[in-house]
C-alpha cells in the first residue's frame, strides 16, 4: 500500500502572484506551486513536491539504461586538478569551471563532467579485451559557474545530471554503444512525454567526432535550431554546413579603388554605393589566442561568434579593441579588406567562394574597392561555416528553405574516440596479445532540466499539467468543503492507495473550495477527484487535469476508473 500524502501535513506553500524575477513560464510556475526555492543566483532547492517529480524522472532514465546493460556508479563531485589539467580542459572551460583549495592549497574543482575520472577508473578496473565493452553511469550533482543563471532550473549553477560513457575496443563497438544509447533516450524521452527532436551537433569542450543533441521545442529555449520542412535535415545552428561551387572568375574586371568618405559601416557603405549589402564584403577583425585574425562573410550576414569559437576550440576568440589597432598601419578601422592584409590569418564563410566577387575596404581611410576577386585578389587561409544561420537558408541536404526554432538541450551523445584514452593511455590486451587503445563515448541527459523542459511544454493558463509517468501523484482527491465531504475524500484516497495509487488529498480545514481547486490546477497532478455537493449520496466528480474533462460517477466507479 502506498502512502496518502495529506496536504493538511505537506510542505507545500502556493503563490498567487509569479515572483518578480521569473521570465520563463517553468520558472514561474515551479515556484508558484511550491515544487522548488531560489536559495541563491542558479541554486534551488527541491522541495517534496519537487523531489517527487526529479526521481521519477531520475527513475525512468535509470531503468532504460540499465535495459541497455549499464551498470550504475556514483563518483565524487569534489575532484582533483591534475586530471583535468592533464586533458587541458583546467584551462579550456576557463570562468564556468568552480575551482576551489583545500587547507593545505591544493587545487580541486567541481564536476562539470565526468570523462576524465571514468576513464581513471576504467583503466584500474579493466584490462583485457575481455573485460570490455563496458557502460556506466551515475545520476549525480553537477556544477558550472554560468555568468548569468537564470529561468530557474533551467540554467543553473548547480543541476542533476545523468552521464554514462562506453568502452571499446574497436570503432564499430563505440558505434554499436552510441546506437543503444540513442535508442535509449528515445525510449526515455518518450516515457516522459517530452516532444523531442534529435539534431546534429558540435562537440565543443567535449572533444570526439559524431555529436547529437535531444532539443525540446520551447519559447523559453536558449537553443536555437533549424528544421527542414521538405526532409528529415535538422541540427543546431552551429552545426550547420553551407557549401557553395568555385566559380569562374576571370571576366570580372580589375580591383578599382573608390572614394568612400564617412562609411565605415556595410550599412553607409551600401547607402554610398546604391548596392545591397550582400554585394558587399564584411572583415571582422577578432584575436585568436592573442593573435589578429580577419573574418571574412558577404555583407548581409552576420559573424555566430559562439560557432567561430567552436571551430577553433580550445583557442580562446574575441573581438579586438581599439587599443588592437594603435600602431598598425596595416589595419584601418572600418576599411579592412582582405587584400593587401600580409601575413594575417584570413578565415571565410564558404559563400566568399573562389571566383566570387567583392566590394570591400581598400586598407586606406575613406577607400573601398571594388571587382575584389577571392582567388584572385586575396587567398582564403581557411574556409569555414561562420555565418549567424537565417530563415530561409537552404538545406544542407535538399536545398529547401529551413525553419528556424528554440528549444531546451535535454541530451547530447558523443562518439568521443581516443581523446581521453590518449591522454591516459588507456590501453588494454587485446586478442593478439598486444595493447588496444580504447575508444569511448560520452552520454548525458539533463534530469533537472528535463522538469523544466515538461513544465514549458506541458502547462496551460492555469498551472503546472504533468504526463502520468513523472507526476508527483497519479490522483489529487480534494474535499470541497465540509466534514462529510472530507470525511469521504479521505476514505476515497485510503481506498486509492491501498490499490497502489500515489495519492495527494486535500482535506485541509479552513481553507475554501476555491482555493483548494486553484492549487490542485496549479499543482498538475493528472487526475482530479473531487468530493463535492453529492457525497451524501457517494457521488464524486472526476477530472482529467489535461483535457478538462468531467464525469460524476460513484465511489465505487471512480476507483475503479482510476486504478484500471
Amino acid at each position: 500500500m502506498t502512502q496518502v500524502q495529506r496536504m493538511s501535513r505537506l510542505m507545500v506553500k502556493t503563490l498567487r502572484d509569479d515572483p518578480a524575477d521569473a521570465e520563463t513560464l517553468s520558472h514561474k510556475l515551479l515556484v508558484r506551486a511550491g515544487y522548488v526555492r531560489r536559495n541563491a543566483a542558479g541554486i534551488w532547492s527541491w522541495l517534496p513536491l519537487g523531489k517527487r517529480v526529479l526521481d521519477n524522472i531520475s527513475r525512468v532514465v535509470r531503468e532504460e539504461m540499465d535495459d541497455i546493460g549499464a551498470q550504475e556508479v556514483l563518483l565524487p563531485a569534489l575532484l582533483p586538478k591534475e586530471p583535468y589539467e592533464a586533458s587541458g580542459r583546467w584551462q579550456e572551460y576557463g570562468d564556468l569551471l568552480f575551482r576551489l583549495k583545500d587547507r593545505k592549497g591544493g587545487d580541486y574543482l567541481l564536476g562539470p563532467t565526468h570523462e576524465e575520472i571514468f576513464t581513471q577508473i576504467v583503466k584500474d578496473q579493466c584490462t583485457s579485451y575481455k573485460d570490455l565493452p563496458v557502460m556506466l553511469y551515475q545520476i549525480q550533482t553537477k556544477y558550472r559557474d554560468e555568468a548569468r543563471p537564470r529561468s530557474g532550473v533551467l540554467r543553473g549553477r548547480e543541476f542533476q545530471m545523468k552521464d554514462s560513457y562506453s568502452f571499446d575496443t574497436t570503432d564499430e563497438g563505440l558505434a554499436e554503444s552510441y546506437a543503444l544509447h540513442r535508442a535509449a533516450y528515445q525510449k526515455i524521452f518518450a516515457r516522459l512525454g517530452l516532444d523531442y527532436r534529435i539534431v546534429s551537433a558540435v562537440s565543443g569542450a567535449m572533444g570526439g567526432s559524431a555529436s547529437e543533441e535531444f532539443l525540446a521545442p520551447a519559447a523559453a529555449g536558449e537553443d536555437t535550431f533549424v528544421d527542414c520542412p521538405a526532409c528529415d535535415y535538422a541540427a543546431n545552428t552551429e552545426a550547420v554546413t553551407f557549401s557553395t561551387p568555385a566559380v569562374d572568375g576571370s571576366a570580372h574586371a580589375p580591383v578599382e579603388e573608390l572614394d568612400t568618405p564617412d562609411t565605415p559601416t556595410i550599412e553607409t557603405l551600401a547607402a554610398y554605393l546604391g548596392v545591397p549589402a550582400s554585394a558587399t564584403l564584411k572583415n571582422l577583425l577578432v584575436k585568436v589566442d592573442g593573435e589578429i585574425v580577419a573574418v571574412g562573410v558577404p555583407g548581409d550576414r552576420e559573424v555566430d561568434l559562439g560557432k567561430l569559437g567552436e571551430h577553433l576550440t580550445p583557442a580562446v576568440v574575441e573581438l579586438v579593441t581599439a587599443e588592437d589597432f594603435e600602431g598598425r598601419d596595416d589595419l584601418v578601422r572600418g576599411y579592412v579588406g582582405p587584400q593587401g592584409l600580409g601575413k594575417i590569418r584570413y578565415i571565410a564563410d564558404p559563400r566568399v567562394a573562389p571566383g566570387t566577387a567583392w566590394i570591400t575596404g581598400a586598407n586606406k581611410d575613406g577607400k573601398h574597392a571594388k571587382n575584389v576577386v577571392a582567388g584572385r585578389d586575396f587567398e582564403v587561409d581557411d574556409y569555414l561555416d561562420v555565418v549567424v544561420v537565417e530563415e530561409g537558408d537552404p538545406c544542407p541536404s535538399c536545398g529547401t528553405g529551413l525553419k528556424l526554432d528554440r528549444a531546451i538541450e535535454i541530451g547530447h551523445i558523443f562518439q568521443l574516440g581516443r581523446k581521453y584514452a590518449d591522454t591516459f593511455q588507456l590501453d588494454v590486451l587485446g586478442q593478439q596479445g598486444k595493447p588496444v587503445r580504447v575508444t569511448m563515448g560520452s552520454y548525458g541527459i539533463g534530469v533537472s532540466r528535463a522538469v523544466a523542459a515538461l513544465a514549458e511544454q506541458t502547462a496551460d493558463g492555469q498551472g503546472l499539467c504533468w504526463p502520468a509517468e513523472i507526476a508527483p501523484a497519479d490522483v489529487h482527491v480534494v474535499a470541497a468543503g465540509k466534514a462529510l465531504q472530507t470525511e469521504l475524500a479521505v476514505e476515497v484516497a485510503d481506498k486509492l492507495a491501498a490499490a497502489g495509487l500515489r495519492v495527494l488529498v486535500d482535506e485541509r480545514a479552513g481553507v475554501s473550495p476555491g482555493v483548494k481547486f486553484t492549487d490542485a490546477e496549479l499543482i498538475g497532478v493528472p487526475k482530479i477527484l473531487v468530493a463535492g455537493r453529492r457525497s451524501a449520496e457517494g457521488v464524486v466528480e472526476l477530472k482529467d487535469r489535461r483535457t478538462g474533462e468531467r464525469e460524476e460517477l460513484t465511489v465505487d466507479e471512480a476507483i475503479a476508473r482510476l486504478t484500471a
